[in-house]
């Protein structure tokens, strides 16, 4: 476990400012990779790559919305040549679906699903023309259970997963790998209220809530080469929640 396994690959974590994306960072970073930290604060991403650099790594900070469009393909096209994607940054709204408002559940779908979609469409070509590349992207486990007011948040998930699959079958024959982690509820420091996060918790089979680390430890088995024989998976992190 001490041989640096990404050495001389580079890494695009999305969203990588807070929680699962941060930590998803330094755990690549602690395998060698150069990291590519995005988010919306340029004050929180600097503190990031300080971070990233006083362990050792090489790091820098790229800024975009990933609800708009035009953002996404700058950040593709300023991040270059890209080894590992790491499609976690995203929102997410909860509420009755006559409630919720039009507006939020286009944001989602934008920033979740539209967002991976455009940096797939960009940087796995050139991970292909190189033979090699791995895609992981976060997705929940609210794609796979029924969740009163999380039918629209739940449904950028599934969709998700299901362009998960479908790279899978487009770029594995040209040596890239594409997965998903599905976590179930996480301490990320986001305004999801604790008290929402506990009670998900202790549905679960480990009856607690998950630290972003621990989802961050697959992320990093999935971009790294104890992965190889990996693709089209959708590994739940989850605390077993979805398997009872």
């Amino acid at each position: 476990m001490d041989e640096k396994t990404l050495q001389g690959q580079t890494a695009l974590v999305t969203g990588a400012t807070s929680g699962i994306g941060r930590a998803a960072a330094n755990a690549l970073a602690a395998e060698g990779a150069t990291v590519i930290v995005h988010g919306r604060d340029a004050a929180r991403g600097a503190e990031v790559v300080e971070e990233l650099e006083a362990a050792g790594a090489d790091a820098r900070f790229l800024a975009a919305e990933l609800g708009d469009a035009g953002q996404v393909r700058e950040l593709a096209a300023a991040a270059g040549e890209v080894d590992i994607l790491v499609n976690n940054g995203g929102i997410s709204a909860f509420g009755p679906t006559a409630e919720l408002d039009i507006d939020r559940y286009e944001a989602m779908f934008a920033a979740n699903d539209r967002a991976a979609f455009l940096l797939v469409a960009v940087l796995a070509p050139g991970m292909a023309e190189r033979g090699r590349g791995s895609i992981i992207s976060v997705s929940s486990m609210a794609g796979r259970v029924g969740l009163a007011g999380g039918a629209a948040y739940g449904g950028t998930k599934g969709a998700l997963e299901a362009m998960t699959r479908a790279w899978a079958a487009e770029f594995g024959p040209r040596g890239v790998r594409v997965n998903a982690v599905a976590p179930g509820p996480v301490f990320t420091g986001t305004a999801t209220p604790r008290e929402f996060l506990e009670q998900l918790g202790a549905t679960t089979a480990l009856g607690r809530v998950a630290e972003p680390a621990e989802i961050a430890e697959a992320i990093r088995f999935f971009a790294s080469p104890r992965a190889s024989y990996v693709t089209g998976a959708v590994l739940a992190v989850d605390g077993g929640r979805t398997a009872i």
